[in-house]
């Protein structure tokens, strides 16, 4: 008869916190894909934004439209240095969450193995107990007809 694994709780615990983590790191991973796009939208619109300023100037601008255009793009570059930052802080979380992710793959692991270890032992027992029934069956029969 095998024996259950001793550990299985804290194995199904360790498969529980490394699905945790691998659902926590695709949430990260789309958070800095998703900052890293509206980066880039603000900087494409920043360009687009200074393209028409510089064909407007060349065109003739009063002094209020010229200011306008300076501080619209004052606030844009503003914005491009906020969600910089904020791209760098999504970048270190998803790198943290990386880590833990991995951290929680080398614990299951490692719970894993002892789990294959304990049920490879449990077999190898049981194979034993089946040969040596099997052996002493042989004998037995061995012994009936000799005697027999």
């Amino acid at each position: 008869m095998t024996k259950p694994f001793s550990l299985q709780t804290v194995l199904e615990l360790m498969q529980m916190r490394a699905d945790d983590a691998t659902q926590l790191l695709a949430r990260l991973v789309a958070n800095e894909r998703n900052a890293k796009n509206k980066l880039e939208m603000l900087q494409q619109y920043r360009g687009e934004y200074a393209t028409r300023f510089q064909a407007a100037a060349q065109n003739g601008l009063a002094q209020r439209e010229f200011r306008n255009y300076q501080e619209f793009l004052t606030r844009l570059d503003e914005a491009i240095d906020a969600q910089g930052l904020a791209v760098a802080q999504q970048v270190q979380r998803t790198a943290s969450g990386q880590t833990h992710w991995q951290q929680q793959r080398t614990k299951l692991k490692a719970f894993d193995t002892l789990s294959e270890r304990h049920y490879a032992s449990e077999n190898a027992q049981e194979l034993k107990r089946e040969q040596k029934t099997q052996d002493e069956f042989a004998a037995r029969m061995k012994d009936d007809k000799t005697a027999g």
